[in-house]
């Protein structure tokens, strides 16, 4: 929360939350959907989506498995259209390291130009040490790329799907699902339309996707003794590979004829020149006697444990400091600031460490300064970390990352909301983070990248029983969650905040806590739920001296009896509120008191009342300058304005909501203003430009497939009448 105090700025009603807006990259959020989706028929105008990450640099033929992939797309996009019935499905199955991924990337980007309406990617990551993605969490990803509006996503897994679905009908679209843990971890996320292809990469044969859906299983072997020594070669010279080809095959042995390993030991073969193959050869014999004990576990490291050991060793002590600790973080990809908390280091060194890990091929590029550990990498990593490092040591530096996720989520918290509330964090020491965002677009930008970074962080901090920084953490990111739409991580995110807090005892964070959750249950329409919470936010607040916070549950309170139609009662909480935020001087909490009792005022007929609260209000927020909500609060005014008769304040008014919404980028308040506009311009005898306003809503609405559009077409449709 501090999304608590920036939520009522913009909310009077259960169901019904705030928009952020910005740049393209931006999404904004509405009400809850309840009930079946019923979208206008509006056609998504969305750039392709390009999401898949760059192929391997070298690929061995694989000739069959890209034929058999081959045959099946011809087969199937050759078809008549009326005869394809069912999108198409392959199964990529295999062990881990066999080049499941490679494979079906490689043939991914062979056949792209055939899908006109791009490709979607998502690693589902059923096999690391972190958790799964859920497929909820994929299909907002995805629907998110297929630029459907985050308001529009529903919150319940089949309405998703469905929607996915819909959005997806017609169109030419190649989903590659990449580490599936099982059938059911992927089957909301298949197409249904024809023209589309998926691909599904897993250890596990997906059975039921084959039996089910139909889907054609590629079983990928190991590589062949010939593939192998081919990889060798494109990745270390093939007259070197050619000179001695005895060695090259035993090479190609030792590693299992896994492509990620041969890849490994390539690597450094490359950086050994003058070293023949069957040195290099002795070398892994000597490693695999020496880990003989170890290799004959049955465990997912026993073909890759010597090859790993080998490569690890041979790096320097700084290096294998830093790939061991990396292990330790359970997010899908590390950026170079997050490495350099990680493990204590420079931001330059820390960069120099993880671009030298990814030439010995033990870590993987993925963007610019982004990168990623295999599964099995990844496993062995943690191996070492456990073996070499002491248990203070490993909590000490995951704490360290976890305070660097929690100081510039908070950072980017201020530059999104930056008139919400501070708390107390945890000291920086000697880590270095971003402490400030130049705009709140670019604070966007930096959670949407890690949003499943954080997510992960949160629940390594709770794990390791870093709760201090797990209610704060919790707290920091819930206004980016709320703004982005993502109800239902919200509302979790914030509800293990709250476990954290009651087991340290915490009340500033168990009320904290309970007032955004509070916020979460109204916007649900779930008032029983919200009164509660707020009702112990205000009595924690009040017991703890927090004024602020009082007033907010102060006002939630009046809010939801308002919800109820008891104005009389709404009123007297507003007052409460009033007072205890004028007695802490909390300037803004006083405007969204004022902006509430003129409301009360107007509907219990006293709109004089109503009008001079409302300036107040404003006056407040321009004060402030909180332009934002100078707009939302003028068009609160306008109402009452229209309630004493005054249609040319009115008008005012609106227009001065209108420009700072367009500035602001936020085309749902445009249209919201756009339409009361319209109302105050018909009733003064310009229906022309009432008309323009209506319009213009209508529009806006269409563009982000808001169902109110048919409501102000409507609204056109019978200007003539009144």
């Amino acid at each position: 929360m501090f999304a608590h105090d920036a939520w009522y700025d913009m909310n009077d009603e259960p169901g019904v939350a705030n928009d952020f807006s910005g740049d393209a990259d931006i999404v904004m959020q509405a009400g809850a959907i309840h009930g079946d989706i019923h979208l206008p028929k509006v056609r998504y105008r969305f750039p392709p989506p390009h999401q898949l990450p760059m192929g391997p640099s070298a690929f061995v033929n694989r000739k069959n498995d890209l034929d058999r992939l081959d045959h099946l797309l011809d087969a199937h996009l050759g078809a008549e259209a009326g005869h394809r019935t069912t999108a198409v499905v392959s199964a990529v199955a295999g062990a881990p390291g066999v080049g499941k991924t490679a494979l079906a990337l490689h043939w991914a980007h062979r056949v792209g130009d055939r899908f006109p309406d791009g490709a979607l990617y998502v690693d589902m990551q059923g096999y690391g040490p972190g958790s799964a993605l859920a497929p909820a969490q994929a299909l907002d990803l995805f629907l998110r790329a297929l630029s459907v509006p985050a308001e529009s996503i529903p919150e319940a897994l089949d309405q998703r799907a469905a929607l996915y679905r819909s959005v997806l009908n017609g169109k030419r679209v190649l989903v590659l699902i990449d580490n599936a843990s099982s059938s059911t971890h992927v089957r909301h996320l298949l197409p249904a339309s024809p023209e589309c292809c998926t691909v599904v990469t897993s250890r596990g044969s997906l059975s039921s996707l084959v039996a089910r859906e139909g889907a054609v299983r590629v079983t990928l072997d190991v590589l062949s003794p010939g593939e192998s020594v081919q990889l060798l070669s494109e990745l270390m010279g093939s007259s070197r590979v050619a000179a001695e080809s005895v060695s090259a095959l035993t090479l190609a042995e030792l590693c299992g004829h896994l492509p990620l390993v041969l890849r490994i030991v390539a690597e450094r073969a490359v950086n050994r020149p003058r070293l023949s193959l069957a040195e290099l050869v002795d070398e892994l014999v000597g490693e695999q006697h020496r880990l003989d004990a170890m290799a004959s576990a049955e465990d997912e490291l026993s073909d890759t444990r010597a090859v790993f050991s080998w490569s690890y060793h041979a790096l320097s002590p700084e290096l294998r400091r830093t790939f061991r600790l990396l292990g330790m973080h359970e997010g899908p990809d590390i950026g170079v600031e997050a490495a350099a908390a990680l493990t204590g280091s420079d931001a330059t060194t820390a960069k120099r460490h993880l671009r030298a890990l990814a030439d010995a091929h033990l870590l993987q590029e993925k963007t610019a300064n982004r990168f990623h550990l295999h599964d099995l990498v990844q496993v062995y990593s943690l191996e070492r970390a456990v073996a070499e490092e002491s248990q203070e040591t490993r909590i000490k530096s995951a704490r360290r990352l976890l305070t660097w996720y929690l100081l510039t989520a908070d950072a980017g918290r201020r530059a999104i909301l930056p008139y919400s509330a501070s708390f107390p964090l945890i000291p920086a020491g000697d880590i270095s983070v971003i402490e400030r965002f130049e705009t709140g677009p670019a604070a966007m930008r930096w959670f949407n990248s890690e949003r499943l970074n954080l997510h992960a962080a949160l629940r390594q901090a709770f794990e390791l029983a870093q709760l201090d920084i797990v209610w704060k953490l919790a707290i920091a990111v819930s206004g980016y969650l709320e703004l982005g739409s993502y109800w239902t991580e919200w509302e979790e995110t914030v509800a293990v905040g709250l476990d954290a807090a009651r087991t340290l005892g915490d009340r500033l964070g168990e009320a904290v806590s309970l007032s955004i959750l509070g916020d979460a249950a109204w916007r649900d329409g779930r008032l029983d739920d919200a009164a509660e919470r707020y009702e112990q936010t205000a009595e924690i607040a009040h017991e703890i001296a927090v004024g602020w916070l009082e007033g907010f549950g102060l006002r939630g309170q009046g809010l939801v009896h308002e919800a109820h139609g008891h104005y009389d009662t709404a009123s007297r909480l507003f007052e409460s509120a009033l007072r205890v935020f004028r007695a802490g001087e909390f300037r803004r909490g006083e405007g969204m008191a004022l902006l509430s009792l003129g409301k009360c005022a107007r509907i219990l007929g006293d709109p004089p009342t109503a009008v001079s609260r409302g300036i107040a209000a404003v006056g407040i927020f321009k004060e402030l300058g909180d332009t934002w909500t100078v707009a939302w609060g003028s068009i609160d005014l306008a109402a009452s304005y229209i309630a004493v008769g005054d249609g040319r304040e009115a008008e005012s008014a609106l227009r001065t909501a209108l420009a700072i919404f367009e500035d602001f980028g936020d085309r749902r308040r445009q249209a919201e203003s756009l339409i009361r506009l319209g109302e105050v311009l018909r009733a003064s005898g310009d229906p022309g430009a009432a008309g323009d306003c209506w319009r213009r809503a209508a529009e806006l609405y269409e563009s982000l497939a808001d169902p109110r559009a048919a409501e102000a077409r409507e609204r056109l449709a019978n200007l003539d009448d009144g």
